[in-house]
């Protein structure tokens, strides 16, 4: 059985990075080369090479599945009527004007009452909850106000307020479909020189759409792994 303590390992907060590198394919890739056929951890051999020789595992009409997600800027601050401070983190878009959120409040907000977010530019009123959501009505098109007032929703490790150029970096360069609260990570390594290359060497694209939601930041709080429930 796999438990939680299985994983733990020292993990330095300064080797976390706080920006990606400007040049996408130069990131770091961890190979694990198998070296017998047996299954265990003598068999494999750990290789670290640059995201850019991925095609030296990739043979001719090896297919590449993409999330073409787009992240949205689905966080925001704001207030309750009675002054309170809030945290909203849209963790999917229901239909045009609604949407599922997580609220951080200091006293769960009712039924009915209206959340004030991004400096008073707006406010959502709150419906039924949904397990751990709140159900949100936007007064414009929720894509909308959330595009002109939201906030990039970094992930917890990274530690600077959103900018420009996170804008930019925390999506994939095939980003099409806005809908994500988290970018589907593995795709941020690709970019227009790779996919030129790749083409040159006959791999083959696919895209689908899947919207990473909040539940992607939900940390492991059970020592039993098969207790672990995973957001869908």
């Amino acid at each position: 059985m796999l438990t939680l303590s299985d994983f733990d390992f020292p993990l330095p907060p300064e080797l976390i990075a706080q920006s990606a590198l400007p040049d996408r394919s130069a990131s770091r890739l961890l190979v694990v080369e198998r070296t017998a056929p047996e299954d265990t951890a003598e068999a494999v051999r750990l290789v670290d090479r640059a995201f850019s020789d991925i095609l030296e595992y990739l043979n001719p009409d090896d297919l590449l599945v993409f999330n073409d997600t787009r992240v949205i800027k689905a966080r925001f601050f704001g207030h309750k009527p009675s002054g309170g401070r809030i945290e909203v983190l849209v963790e999917r878009v229901v239909d045009t004007h609604t949407v599922l959120a997580q609220v951080r409040a200091s006293k769960t907000p009712a039924e009915g009452s209206l959340l004030h977010l991004a400096d008073d530019a707006f406010a959502v009123t709150v419906g039924p909850r949904v397990d751990q959501f709140f159900t949100l009505r936007f007064p414009e098109p929720a894509l909308d106000l959330i595009e002109r007032f939201g906030r990039l929703p970094l992930p917890p490790y990274i530690t600077h307020d959103p900018d420009a150029y996170d804008e930019t970096r925390y999506q994939t360069v095939y980003a099409r479909n806005p809908g994500a609260v988290a970018a589907p990570t593995a795709g941020l390594h690709f970019d227009d020189a790779l996919f030129a290359r790749l083409d040159a060497a006959g791999i083959r694209r696919a895209f689908l759409t899947l919207h990473v939601g909040a539940g992607t930041f939900q940390p492991v709080r059970t020592e039993n792994l098969s207790e672990h429930k995973m957001h869908s």
